[in-house]
């Protein structure tokens, strides 16, 4: 008899998702600005949301002196312009770490350098100074037995990506694969280290509204995108550019190699042409993004995977160049007050989810581009009952905890997958689950994010069948 059978489990799906495959939310503690609070109220903020995880563009001995005993892991910048240096002269880099590392290791919890920033698109043309430079920044760690503790990469922008749409076709630019992707991965890989990618769904979403769904760049449900080239239906711009840098190391025979999001977010205001750019839409994208992350879910390419994301970023920053939505990914105005709520930890996640539902309590989606509002939604289906929750291809193991809680805890009517009953054949975990997950999802009138369940389920669009079972579509 299998484990779906003992109903009603008293533990919720977020904490079995937290206590096994969960990933991790950092954010990114920019300064351009003139108006923000002291590094130690910084740190106290930080601390009183629970984050874990900050990365800084340098090593400002102020900050990393406030971090100090805080617990919080962080990742630290060699800035572009002083990628030349680092690469021509050892002495330089070995100082360098002397100066801005070794202070402050191990009671400042320096993970990870990042060397460099997007260096392919900095209009200096530090490309030829990266790879060098991490050697001798590597070789300055190996120099004082730090090398074990602290990781080395460098954050690439999907501007580096010759192809990125299908994720399947995902590939670097040519002039960039001998004489900086194969000799970095190599590195990485060598190093136990991964790859830093900044990926923005909006910047494509901007760019491109007249043909990408908002329900697909934030999160929401929507019908998918299928990529002919791996089989894989997409729900989720995010995922889609993940899988094509995915793709990208596949093809040059680095599909070992992990991957952290260095930055990603949503800007809250924007100039009158920056479609997209509201603060409802902000904290919908950032919202639904930190549900999946925390609650274990991979993509379609790498299910197993265990994301760390940062998050763009800390607070507003008012002296940034550039178009209004710039000044404005704050999660935090400079007073330390929040944009919009957006949870951090898993504790946070069913407060989150119970006010995401309810929108007379906190504005977090904008109502007029929900599935399911009539006219008003983008994807085309309205509140029409032609969509069905079904299970991915994460493994039993995630689809039997998914089960147990739509079973359970969910409320999903499981009577009919019990051992006698109509939908019991055929007896598989994937069949069961996907007939809870859709209980479960129909149940609460296929409102967003229904059809989650740590990443282990997918809406589609055609009746599922499972043997003689039919699927219902509404209570």
């Amino acid at each position: 008899m299998s484990s779906h059978q003992h109903l009603f489990l008293s533990i919720t799906l977020f904490t079995i998702f937290a206590l096994t495959d969960s990933g991790s939310i950092g954010v990114n503690y920019g300064r351009v600005a003139n108006n923000l609070p002291s590094p130690t109220k910084v740190i106290t903020l930080l601390k009183s949301q629970n984050i874990n995880r900050v990365k800084i563009y340098d090593t400002d001995p102020t900050i990393l002196t406030a971090l100090s005993g805080s617990n919080i892991k962080v990742t630290v910048d060699l800035p572009n312009e002083l990628l030349k240096t680092a690469a021509s002269k050892k002495t330089f880099a070995t100082n360098w770490v002397q100066t801005n590392i070794l202070p402050f290791y191990p009671h400042t919890l320096i993970e990870s350098i990042a060397v460099g920033n997007e260096v392919f698109v900095d209009p200096n043309n530090s490309t030829g100074f990266l790879i060098p430079a991490i050697k001798n920044i590597h070789k300055a760690l190996v120099k004082f037995n730090l090398h074990s503790d602290i990781k080395i990469s460098s954050p690439i922008a999907l501007s580096a990506l010759q192809n990125s749409y299908p994720s399947s076709s995902g590939s670097f630019r040519p002039e960039l694969i001998d004489p900086v992707f194969k000799p970095l991965l190599q590195f990485l890989r060598q190093t136990g280290s991964y790859l830093m990618v900044n990926a923005y769904p909006f910047f494509a979403y901007e760019s491109n509204a007249d043909v990408i769904s908002l329900d697909y760049a934030l999160f929401r449900e929507n019908p998918g995108v299928v990529d002919g080239g791996n089989g894989f239906r997409y729900f989720n711009l995010f995922d889609a550019q993940i899988d094509a840098v995915f793709a990208a190391m596949t093809a040059l025979g680095f599909e070992d190699i992990p991957l952290v999001v260095t930055e990603t977010g949503w800007p809250s205001k924007g100039d009158g042409n920056e479609i997209g750019a509201t603060a409802e839409n902000a904290a919908a994208y950032n919202g639904n993004l930190v549900k999946r992350i925390l609650t274990g879910a991979g993509t379609p390419l790498r299910p197993t995977a265990k994301l760390t994301v940062f998050l763009f970023a800390l607070f507003n920053e008012n002296l940034k160049n550039g178009p209004g939505s710039e000044r404005n990914y704050g999660l935090f105005y400079p007073n330390e007050e929040k944009v919009y709520n957006v949870p951090f930890t898993v504790n946070d996640l069913k407060e989150y989810r119970d006010k995401e539902s309810d929108p007379g309590r906190v504005k977090v989606l904008d109502p007029k581009n929900r599935v399911g509002s009539g006219s008003g939604s983008r994807s085309g289906y309205g509140s029409g009952s032609g969509m069905w929750c079904v299970a991915s291809d994460v493994g039993k193991e995630r689809l039997q905890m998914g089960l147990d809680y739509a079973c359970g805890e969910g409320g999903a009517d499981c009577r009919p997958i019990q051992p006698g009953a109509t939908c019991y054949d055929p007896n598989t975990v994937e069949a069961h689950a996907s007939y809870a997950f859709n209980s479960y999802y129909q149940k609460t009138g296929r409102a967003g994010g229904a059809c989650y369940f740590g990443g282990a389920a997918h809406v589609v669009t055609q009746p599922p069948k499972f043997g003689k079972c039919e699927f219902p579509t509404g209570y």
